[in-house]
């Protein structure tokens, strides 16, 4: 092989290496180069619908990943959902992440009485670039104890579906109001953190949020707030106010003046008028759950058995345990956040619909309806 030959082969290895680092290095470049684009260049048809190419990356808007504020409240996401509520959840989650985390990134953690599947863990968590965790609840937080009478509760859940009392004769409902009621923050998951909002599958955020609803709970020394309140169904906690008002006869140094207790009573704690914040919407601080008090009310309350024997529900016991062991000013109304969780929503009004570009119908209002106790809450300040 003469010299001459030997530079124009030495060329030629030079251009095909540049041509590949080209093809790895430059995407474009890559693409403009390859097989496929020739053929189609050469024949006009690339050989598949045009709708499978990506759309060029010079149409996209160039935007930084968001990052989070520089202060931040120790808050985390909840969400109590099982395997089969995926669709639910991915519903709440892109809502959540639309209307507010996507600027803030809190947290999430999940937690099912049973193992999540990786399909659930996968689909969630493509929703957020927040951390997210799955945990699995201790079966001694969730399922029926065995101090339970199971002919006494059994036969209470035969006459609560007799009557048509909605979850009447359900033992996973009741599994799920004592562990949101005792339970839910003991969770290993839930240890690192102060604050919480609870979020359940299938509801409806109405409105972007552009400001940090757990920055205002810290720092104006908030422990619990609400969007929707009202009247329990009697029919489900019979004795829950006697067991309630017992344990304030025999621990009333743990109840501190101030407190909301008009909230709950008309006549000073002699009855109660069954108003309770709905809690499957609930923004708060955990160490209200953890407290000396709260836990003593809880533990009182399990030894009765009325989750079982009656069917006491998280949103009464929480309510109660908010409104007798915090000073009123504690508990916050989260006028300015549009939710929906079947069949009531709290749609805000005026200023603060416009200001969160809300798209619920301002008329569809759940506030002062006859059955909402929002009333009572405002005159607890009147």
């Amino acid at each position: 092989m003469n010299a001459q030959m030997r530079y124009v082969l030495l060329v030629l290895a030079v251009i095909v290496s540049l041509h590949y680092m080209l093809s790895f290095s430059n995407e474009k470049y890559g693409n403009a180069t390859s097989f496929s684009n020739i053929k189609e260049k050469i024949t006009g048809s690339s050989g598949k619908p045009p709708y499978m190419e990506p759309v060029p990356e010079e149409y996209y808007i160039k935007t930084n990943k968001t990052e989070p504020p520089a202060r931040r409240a120790n808050a985390v996401f909840v969400i109590l959902a099982r395997n089969s509520d995926l669709n639910g959840v991915v519903s709440s989650v892109k809502q959540m992440e639309d209307r507010f985390n996507k600027k803030f990134q809190y947290p999430y953690v999940f937690l099912n009485e049973n193992p999540f599947e990786e399909s659930f863990k996968k689909r969630v968590s493509k929703l957020t670039d927040a951390k997210v965790e799955f945990g699995l609840i201790p079966r001694e937080h969730w399922f029926q104890p065995d101090s339970i009478d199971e002919v006494r509760a059994s036969a209470a859940r035969e006459d609560m579906a007799k009557n048509n009392v909605i979850y009447g004769g359900s033992v996973p409902y009741r599994n799920m109001c004592r562990f949101n009621s005792g339970f839910f923050y003991k969770h290993e998951l839930l240890k690192p953190y102060k604050y919480y909002w609870r979020v359940e599958p299938d509801v409806k955020f109405f409105c972007d949020l552009d400001y940090d609803p757990f920055l205002l709970m810290q720092d104006q020394n908030k422990v619990y707030g609400f969007t929707v309140s009202l009247y329990e169904y009697e029919a489900t906690i019979p004795t829950l106010w006697d067991a309630t008002k017992e344990f304030m006869d025999k621990n009333a140094e743990l109840i501190p003046t101030g407190n909301a207790m008009s909230f709950l009573s008309d006549d000073g704690g002699m009855t109660y008028n069954r108003c309770h914040f709905w809690s499957n919407f609930e923004i708060a601080d955990l160490d209200l759950w953890r407290s000396e008090a709260y836990n003593k009310y809880f533990d009182f309350l399990d030894e009765r058995g009325g989750f079982y024997y009656e069917r006491w529900g998280d949103a009464p016991v929480h309510s109660i345990g908010a409104a007798l062991f915090s000073k009123k000013e504690q508990i916050h109304f989260f006028n300015d956040i549009g939710y929906r969780h079947e069949p009531f929503q709290h749609c805000p009004q005026g200023e603060a619909h416009t200001r969160g570009k809300c798209w619920c119908d301002e008329s569809q209002n759940f506030d002062y309806e006859w059955y909402s106790c929002l009333k009572r809450y405002d005159a607890m300040f009147a």
